[in-house]
């Protein structure tokens, strides 16, 4: 009974947290490219604009959805359907967006996507939180250089693998005990 209790008092007390402060009220969308900027990428997106983002280029699209967020990188396909419930989005590197030219360039970003999304969920498999934000930062720091990757706020990081914010600070400014 009081486990009861005492999970839905966590349970409100994070759902108080986020509703505060989520990082999609405090995103500032910032220009991605010449063409775009955040807020016109959003409107593409609502829209169900398919676009997929520059292979060519270190770069990539955090996409907030209500309850987590999702991580698009080179060659990957934004947008449509199945962004539809996108409510903020987060530039990493120079973005660089392109029209897929082709059906067949289209189902390639969509399975570029896929593979994104798996990695993701390797990731979040892991049932230690801190072991889940160790990779995320161990694996943006593979594809973006460091400075990037500090840019990039603790909520974003949170929303990917499913923790608190807090966590991924710890992790940060400790980093975790690899031994275990």
């Amino acid at each position: 009974m009081d486990s009861e209790k005492r999970r839905r008092y966590q349970t409100a007390m994070v759902s108080n947290y986020y509703a505060k402060n989520s990082v999609i009220n405090q995103i500032i969308m910032p220009d991605g490219t010449e063409q775009f900027n955040g807020s016109d990428i959003l409107k593409l997106i609502h829209g169900g604009k398919v676009l997929m983002v520059n292979s060519r280029k270190r770069n990539g699209l955090i996409l907030f959805k209500e309850y987590h967020a999702e991580f698009a990188g080179p060659g990957a396909a934004i947008g449509g359907d199945y962004d539809s419930d996108c409510q903020g989005i987060l530039p990493i590197g120079n973005l660089s967006l392109l029209s897929p030219e082709s059906h067949e360039d289209r189902q390639k970003a969509y399975l570029i996507r896929r593979q994104w999304i798996r990695l993701i969920k390797q990731i979040t498999e892991s049932p230690v939180a801190q072991q889940r934000v160790q990779k995320i930062l161990d694996q943006f720091e593979v594809f973006f250089p460091a400075e990037i990757v500090a840019d990039i706020p603790d909520e974003a990081f949170a929303m990917l693998v499913g923790v608190l914010p807090q966590t991924v600070t710890i992790v940060r400014l400790l980093g975790i005990d690899t031994d275990n």
